[in-house]
């Protein structure tokens, strides 16, 4: 027994740190889950198959905190670190093995228990915190999971639902996986959802899911939906490469949307109605989440330094998408704006290269897809398409490095690319002019930059032309023509903003809301007319700049405005209470009513994107009490970081007033154990 722990150690210190995809090879992994809300925990057993590829005496999972019982494995020992399960015994080369063992685990992340939902996000290498498995991205698994929830739920998981029997209260969904995938891209979700059933042209099944209370609301979220798939099959040129493929939004995720293997999870805050996909739309985190099923999911990166193979491509093909929908000025429009983001990126002295690990988000995604807009602008749209196909052929199911995608570009167009690998690979500075060279090609681009030229030409010299872009506007040089308005006597833009109100294009009369704060009695029917736009952006913004500078008519915009409720985060109605709450002799009676609402959006019953928003009006307004203090003090516990991270913020500001801190102190015993280690560390008490 010496010998064995002696071993175990050795090995530990030896292998962990390093792949061990060069010993063995998991092949499949049949699992059945068994969450547990009231104790937020997972139960499971699992099987293990894999083929050894080297003579071994150890070969491990990946497992955090994981704690093992019932094994089954002829001869073979096994022993439970912090991160890992390890297998001793005298592996042979050429065998393939199956462990079979029972686990439990309580996730500090990746599984999250949230207001009668249960999901996952395993993004980058953390499926190990609820389920044995490889976190390293080179070992290609075949998952078949079967998950147990209670028979009012619904579940979602990678490939296909072959089996749901019930046994007492609980159902067992049993869903099949026929190819190999990463670890990271595992995955499930529970909750009380409803679908609709759509098929694409080459016959995949597509479920799209929805909380019930969203029902009006699943047309517009997902709108284009079959469009999409059907445009990115076609223009990759290699069929979905999956049984199936679902879609789920859920409440408080941590990104937009996560390419899971054939079940996309993304936020809810994007299911919209029809008013709010003017302004919020799925339609963007829809397409680059399914070009993700061939670019990441099928063809997965070897380490971090290929990560915009990855996330450079989603967001590629998914602009491609989106310009099959929406047209090529929203194309180059697009391009415009994350150009304009890296350029100022790169003339700070912060720009970054594609292949460097530590590169930000804006890196990755929006210069990894200008470098294969330029890519198919140089080698020409054919040798662009044979190379994607063909690199997408050659390495399905497997792993790639740039050089892999490379060597099947030059193969494709006979170019060397050594200038191109300079320039958008490898280089950190950002090509703008490169860049603004690609962008001219659109005569549409070309108009528009005739326009926002005139930025810094007098308006006596530029009236004319701001006149006819107002008159008969396009979203983009429409919106350019009022900002340029910005600042300028408003007896000379009089006539200029009466031609944008006149438009009817959304989008230059949302500019307006969002420009022009000081509204003159000459425009107040005009502007008061924004209140009926088809935008919730709008909408808010008119509401809030007539309030604040027509007193004499606040009771009339509120009363128009009172059953609004605005996007997901519920901002329109929010706004609406907290002036509802301090305008004289408006509802007096219903006035405590409507501050109690406010308040109550605060708690942990609502999505983080609510409460973010009304604690921002809540301490504007001073509303800090008991309650309030304690949602607070929730909200700094909160498993997006995001939302975790302005709530800290947000109490170190509410600290600074005595009475409150002291409210804060007295509430103690009421807090969790986790918002009570948070507050005593940040006030240092023991």
């Amino acid at each position: 027994m010496k010998y064995l722990y002696f071993l175990f150690f050795i090995l530990y210190g030896s292998i962990s740190f390093g792949q061990q995809t060069t010993i063995v090879d998991f092949i499949n992994v049949t699992a059945q889950i068994e969450p547990i809300s009231s104790e937020e925990k997972v139960k499971g057993t699992a099987s293990y198959t894999f083929r050894v590829l080297q003579n071994t005496d150890s070969i491990y999972l990946d497992a955090i905190n994981m704690k093992v019982i019932n094994i089954a494995l002829e001869s073979v020992t096994v022993s439970v670190a912090k991160d890992k399960i390890w297998l001793l015994n005298s592996f042979e080369a050429g065998k393939e093995y199956t462990a079979f063992f029972t686990f439990e685990a309580t996730p500090k992340q990746t599984l999250y228990f949230v207001k009668n939902q249960i999901w996952t996000q395993g993004q980058g290498k953390y499926t190990s915190h609820w389920l044995p498995s490889i976190d390293d991205m080179n070992d290609k698994i075949e998952f078949d999971l079967t998950i147990l929830a209670p028979f009012e739920m619904n579940v979602v998981s990678n490939g296909k639902l072959m089996s749901k029997v019930k046994r007492d209260s609980i159902n067992y969904w049993q869903f099949d996986m026929q190819k190999p995938m990463a670890s990271y891209l595992v995955a499930f979700a529970i909750g009380n959802f409803e679908k609709q059933a759509i098929v694409s042209n080459t016959g995949i099944e597509m479920e799209l899911y929805y909380n019930p209370k969203d029902s009006m609301n699943a047309e517009p979220t997902y709108r284009y939906s079959k469009e999409i798939f059907d445009f990115l099959e076609t223009e990759i040129g290699l069929p979905y490469p999956w049984q199936n493929y679902k879609q789920v939004p859920v409440r408080d995720f941590l990104y937009a949307g996560m390419e899971n293997t054939s079940a996309t999870f993304f936020s809810e805050a994007f299911m919209v109605d029809s008013i709010g996909f003017i302004d919020r739309n799925y339609v963007n985190v829809n397409a680059h989440e399914l070009a993700h099923q061939w670019f990441g999911d099928l063809v997965t990166e070897t380490d971090g330094t290929h990560h915009w193979l990855h996330e450079g491509f989603a967001t590629y093909f998914s602009l491609l998408a989106e310009r099959n929908i929406f047209g090529d000025d929203y194309y180059y429009w697009k391009l415009y704006q994350s150009a304009e983001q890296l350029k100022t990126l790169s003339d700070e002295g912060k720009g970054e290269s594609l292949l460097n690990t530590k590169a930000s988000s804006l890196t990755f995604y929006e210069k990894g897809a200008w470098a294969l807009h330029i890519l198919k602008e140089e080698i020409g749209e054919e040798s662009f398409r044979i190379a994607i196909k063909s690199y997408l052929q050659k390495y399905q199911f497997g792993n790639v490095t740039t050089e892999d995608f490379l060597n099947e570009v030059r193969a494709a167009s006979g170019q060397d690319l050594k200038q191109f690998e300079e320039d958008w690979l490898q280089q950190s500075a950002f090509k703008a002019e490169q860049a603004y060279k690609s962008l001219i090609n659109s005569s549409f681009m070309n108009q528009y930059f005739e326009i926002a030229a005139l930025r810094n030409v007098p308006l006596s010299e530029k009236k004319l032309q701001l006149q006819t872009v107002l008159t008969f506007p396009d979203d983009y040089r429409g919106q350019e023509g009022i900002y340029q308005l910005s600042g300028e006597a408003i007896s000379e833009t009089l006539s200029l903003y009466k031609n944008g109100f006149e438009s009817n294009n959304l989008f230059v009369r949302q500019t307006i809301a969002l420009t022009l704060t000081t509204i003159p009695e000459e425009l107040l029917i005009e502007y008061e007319s924004l209140l009926d736009d088809a935008s919730y952006v709008t909408q808010e913004a008119a509401l809030y700049n007539l309030w604040m500078q027509y007193p004499e008519k606040r009771i009339l915009y509120l009363n128009k405005m009172e059953g609004s409720v605005g996007f997901q985060n519920r901002s329109l109605r929010q706004l609406w209470l907290v002036l509802a709450s301090v305008t004289d002799a408006y509802k007096i009676s219903e006035r405590p009513a409507f501050l109690k609402e406010l308040i109550n959006y605060t708690a942990s019953d609502f999505s983080f994107e609510i409460r973010e928003v009304a604690f921002g009006f809540v301490n504007e307004l001073q509303l800090w009490d008991a309650e309030v203090l304690k949602n607070l003090l929730d909200a700094t516990v909160h498993h997006s970081w995001r939302f975790r991270n302005n709530a800290r913020k947000l109490l170190d500001e509410v600290l600074k007033n005595e009475a409150y801190k002291s409210e804060i102190l007295n509430g103690m015993e009421s807090y969790s154990e986790e918002e009570q280690q948070y507050l005593k560390s940040k006030l240092d008490l023991k």
